[in-house]
């Protein structure tokens, strides 16, 4: 679970312009915050396979949305994956 002072920290790090919540770049660094938490609680939590399923729908709602990016401007695409640590 992302807290709402980490996503506002997110949110104003990836944003592109003053109060911009809905940019690619902002929804794929939320969503990765997201599944990076995830992550950790499957180390502990090897079981749960409800969240799991919300993870694997998080991770193809993030591919999409860098598949978007990527197509519209391959710069800003190459930049956000170096910023955010992502393999491709």
């Amino acid at each position: 679970m992302i807290t709402a002072e980490r996503k506002k920290e997110v949110v104003a790090q990836y944003a592109t312009k003053e109060g911009d919540t809905g940019s690619p770049e902002v929804q794929v660094a939320v969503l990765s915050e997201r599944i990076n938490n995830l992550t950790e609680h499957f180390k502990t939590h090897a079981k749960d396979h409800h969240s799991r399923r919300g993870l694997i729908a998080m991770v193809q709602t993030r591919r999409k949305l860098l598949d978007y990016v990527k197509k519209t401007d391959a710069k800003r695409y190459n930049s956000l994956i170096e910023r955010l640590g992502l393999r491709r």
